[in-house]
Formats: C-alpha cells, sequence, structure tokens
C-alpha cells in the first residue's frame, strides 16, 4: 500500500465524512482525496519522477499533510521535516536526501532563504499559506500544474518515506522507510489497541513524529483527524471534550502537564478509547494518577524511527489485572512484543541472553526499516548479528514483558557497577514533589563515574537535595543513589520532548568538575 491508499480506504468508507479538521473547519475525505490528485498531478507536471524526494516543512496543518497523500500519489517519497531543527541540520538532511521540491509554510520563510543556496537540487519551492521570494504559492501553484495524475506502479518494498534521525551524535542519518513498513506499523496499531469504527483522532504532537504515522490506521476506519496547530494544553481538553474525541497521542512530559492542568477534573473525558504514550518512559507513579484521573485508556507504544512506534505495546486493557486492579508491576515495562515483530535481548558478542537477563534489545520484522540512506557502514552496525540493535538495554520477564532499563549510551559505572540512569529516574519521579528528573554519570576521581541527578520540581512543591539523596537510598541502596542532585526550574528538551541527557551534562560539567549542594527548591 502507498500512503495515499490509507485515505482511499477511509474514503471508500464515505467520502462526506470528515477527514481533516483544523479551527472547527472539516474537510472531507472526497475534498482531500481530490486534492491530492491535483497535488500529484501538480509534482508530476514540475518534473517530479516517482522515487524523487519531496521535503514537507511546516507545523501541524491539514494541507501540509493532504500534501504527504499527494507525494505519495505521484509515486515520489516523502522527507518529513521538523521546523524546530536547527537551519544547519534541516540543510544537511535535504541535502543528503537530494530533495527536488520543498513545501513549506510561510511563517519557515526566513529557514527556507539561509539553506536554499546550499542546496542545488531544490529546484521547486512551493509556500503553502501564503507567499514568500523564490517561491510560487500554493494556489498559484496547483492552478498552474494541478490535475489528474498519471497512474503510477508501486512495490510494497518501494521507498515512502526518508525520515531523518541522529542528528544529536554527528551526521545526520535517513531512515529509509518502505510500503511493507508502515503497513505492518498500520496493522500493529489496528491488532493492539482499541479502534472503534470512525475514531476520532486529536493530533496536538507533531505529525512529522509518530503523531503522523497513528493518522493512517485512523484512516482505515474512516475516522476524523483534528489537528491542532499550536500545543496548548486547555485548547486540547476543550478539544477532547468538544469534538468527543476518541484518540490521541503525548509525550509523557506533556501528560505530566495535563495531570497538573486545573482544567483536567472538570473536563468530560468519557469519549476517549486510547491516550497513547511513548518517545520516552513514564514514571509509574504518574501513570497510576492518569489512570486515575484520565481513565483506564491509557495506551504505551515502543518503538523508534527506525522500527516505527510498535515494537512492543501495552494496550489499556494490559494496565489491569482480571480483578480490575492496576497492574503496578507491568506499569515500568514496555508492554509485550508485537505480533509480527521478534524481540530479543542481546549480549555483546552477540549471543541471545535468557529471559530476566539484561542486555541490548534487538529486533527482527517487517516493521524494521530497509537501512540508512547512503550509509552502508551505519547499516552495517546497526543490523550486526542479523537483528536491529536499538541502542536500548533492557529484559523480558517470565510474562513476556518487556523492560528498558536505560540507553546503552547512558548507563553509568560507579565504583566497578553498572547502575542503569532509567531506575534511578524512577525512584525520583515516585517522590510526590518531583515533576521530572534525569540522570547521568559525570568524572570523578573515586568512583570513576557519579550519579549526578537534575529534578523538576512541581510548580506548588518544594524539596530538598538531601531529601531526595534519602529518598533514593531507602528504594535503591547507596550504590545507585545520586551522589549529587541539582534543582533546576527546567529540564532542556528536543522537539518531541525528550530530556537532552547531554545538554545536561555539559551544562554540569561547566558549572564544576566535584560535587556541591544543591539549594532548596
Amino acid at each position: 500500500m502507498r500512503l495515499s491508499d490509507y485515505l482511499d480506504k477511509g474514503a471508500s468508507l464515505g467520502g462526506d465524512a470528515p477527514c481533516l479538521t483544523v479551527g472547527g473547519a472539516s474537510t472531507s475525505y472526497a475534498e482531500v482525496q481530490q486534492r491530492s490528485r491535483l497535488i500529484a498531478g501538480a509534482l508530476q507536471d514540475s518534473g517530479i519522477a516517482p522515487g524523487e524526494r519531496v521535503a514537507v516543512l511546516s507545523a501541524n496543518d491539514p494541507l501540509a499533510l493532504t500534501c504527504v497523500f499527494g507525494i505519495s500519489r505521484a509515486g515520489a517519497v516523502w522527507c518529513p521535516v521538523n521546523p524546530r531543527n536547527e537551519a544547519a541540520e534541516n540543510r544537511e538532511l535535504l541535502d543528503l536526501f537530494g530533495c527536488r521540491c520543498l513545501f513549506f509554510q510561510e511563517k519557515f520563510a526566513p529557514l527556507v532563504r539561509r539553506i536554499r543556496g546550499d542546496l542545488p537540487a531544490l529546484t521547486t519551492l512551493v509556500c503553502l499559506d501564503g507567499s514568500a521570494a523564490g517561491a510560487v504559492s500554493f494556489p498559484d501553484w496547483l492552478r498552474e500544474h494541478g490535475r489528474e495524475p498519471d497512474p503510477v506502479e508501486v512495490a510494497g518494498d518501494d521507498l515512502c518515506v526518508l525520515a531523518g534521525t541522529g542528528g544529536t551524535t554527528g551526521r545526520p542519518k535517513g531512515v529509509r522507510l518502505t510500503g511493507h513498513n508502515l503497513e505492518t506499523a498500520t496493522a500493529l496499531t489496528l491488532m493492539s489497541y482499541p479502534i472503534s469504527h470512525r475514531p476520532r483522532y486529536l493530533a496536538l504532537a507533531p505529525l512529522t513524529h509518530s503523531a503522523g504515522v497513528l493518522t493512517f490506521p485512523i484512516m482505515t476506519k474512516g475516522g476524523e483527524t483534528v489537528v491542532m496547530p499550536a500545543p496548548d494544553l486547555g485548547e486540547f481538553l476543550r478539544l477532547v471534550e468538544h469534538h468527543r474525541i476518541t484518540h490521541a497521542f503525548l509525550p509523557p512530559t506533556v501528560i505530566y502537564g495535563l495531570l497538573d492542568h486545573p482544567a483536567l477534573d472538570s473536563t468530560d473525558l468519557s469519549s476517549l478509547e486510547c491516550l497513547w504514550y511513548g518517545a520516552a518512559p513514564m514514571a509509574p507513579a504518574r501513570l497510576v494518577e492518569a489512570l486515575h484521573r484520565i481513565g483506564p485508556v491509557m495506551g504505551q507504544l515502543f518503538g523508534q524511527t527506525e522500527a516505527p512506534n510498535m515494537i512492543s505495546t501495552l494496550s489499556p486493557a494490559d494496565h489491569f489485572l482480571p480483578d480490575g486492579s492496576i497492574a503496578t508491576d507491568r506499569l515500568s515495562s514496555a508492554g509485550r512484543p508485537t505480533p509480527l515483530t521478534r524481540v530479543a535481548i542481546m549480549a555483546a558478542d552477540g549471543t541471545l541472553l535468557p529471559t530476566g537477563e539484561r542486555g541490548e534489545i534487538v529486533v527482527r520484522g517487517p516493521l524494521v526499516m530497509a537501512g540508512y540512506h547512503e550509509n552502508p557502514e551505519a547499516t552495517a552496525e546497526v543490523s550486526r548479528h542479523g537483528w536491529h540493535h536499538t541502542g536500548d538495554i533492557g529484559h523480558l520477564d517470565p510474562d513476556g514483558y518487556l523492560h528498558i532499563v536505560d540507553r546503552a549510551k547512558d548507563m553509568i559505572i560507579t565504583g566497578g557497577f553498572n547502575v542503569y540512569s532509567a531506575e534511578v529516574e524512577q525512584a525520583l519521579q515516585a517522590h510526590p514533589a518531583v515533576l521530572d528528573a534525569a540522570v547521568v554519570g559525570l568524572p570523578d576521581d573515586k568512583w570513576g563515574e557519579r550519579v549526578t541527578a537534575v529534578v523538576q520540581l512541581r510548580a506548588d512543591r518544594k524539596a530538598r537535595a538531601d531529601e531526595l539523596v534519602a529518598f533514593v537510598k531507602e528504594r535503591l541502596g547507596s550504590v545507585k543513589t545520586p551522589k549529587q542532585v541539582e534543582i533546576w526550574p527546567d529540564l532542556p528538551r528536543s522537539k518531541v520532548g525528550k530530556v537532552l541527557k547531554a545538554e545536561i551534562r555539559g551544562q554540569l560539567t561547566e558549572q564544576c568538575r566535584a560535587p556541591r549542594p544543591s539549594t532548596e527548591g
């Protein structure tokens, strides 16, 4: 299937049904379908051949998503570009992908001006919602070139998405995702979570990431996607109630903000079937709170760009035991491996480890990417021993649940002992005053590395560093207890809400190379 086939499937269930909604205005399936055809024909008329790359640089926007389906219909490859990236990273990605065409919103025109001179292959620029120097406006472009597209033959192993990843540790890499990869992700979503006929999906998180991939299974059921152009938790709650939203995806940090929002308890959330969470671990204590206050609708997904969303899942029902009580032992897990995916734990020498032993989480199956774009060395490294290496350390328990204990690069070796930062973070997050926490290792003459924690407190709570140290020590013992605790007003985060540990480590190293007492928060 092409990406446009998911749209067509939804249209076959009723062309007049709402497909994309923003600001109270809806566009029907038939209208989105027809516009995507005109976009496909315009791309072909502009010289974009099947297999060539077309980028979309936009905040959440129905027209930008419609362009994705037009790109697919033309047989071209969608290259999602995150507008929150630095200009240099986006320039490097567009150059790596060899993009021929770029759709962008007017507010990103300054960014486009900065990078386009270094991209000679980029010959067609289309401004979606206004005008920009050197670009044609979308209405003018469609008026001149829009037409029914020429038919394009595609195969399941054809490239359909080129997504950037890995820009924090060197040159960004391009993940090659095929039609089979996206079919698998869509099928696994439909298998793993409750999705009724004509669901209503609220897209607050960036459509360039997991939130975008989740629109495809919604469309197969003829569902409506309500698009939020900018994140706003108050507006999110209002839209859930107003549109009777059934599904949404939020990173854990955003769910924490939702739990602290004054309007949460007075909002009618009874329409929700599944609130997906992922992209980072969620503190079990906050997850319990969400199950009580948001409802028995939480659904975890674990994946990465190279194996989108569905390596393992924890459905809403899996959060509970048969007697209806919360399955507390499962809440720190990433759920069970999905039906079409093999997950194992591997030692450094390639040996597969037995149940309960910790090692790197490795994956096989049709969910896994076709490799990194024009980077055979990185592809060979990540697929050594015949498995895709996630870079995460974890173990499988006797019931088959996958537990992620750390990123391999974040493991701390202190006094000869391995300390997994995620375990310490979960202990800190169990404290009632802690909103979020990040744990890193800093160089130490005595210990090799010392366990160091940076904590963000809830707005209405206070805690001392020594109090937090004692709290963790009681739960984990002295080896895993932070020897240094810093209390910061906020933690640096990536575009998708992940805490930036490299930045934290750098800031702490600059401050001082020896522990010092933290001030009261």
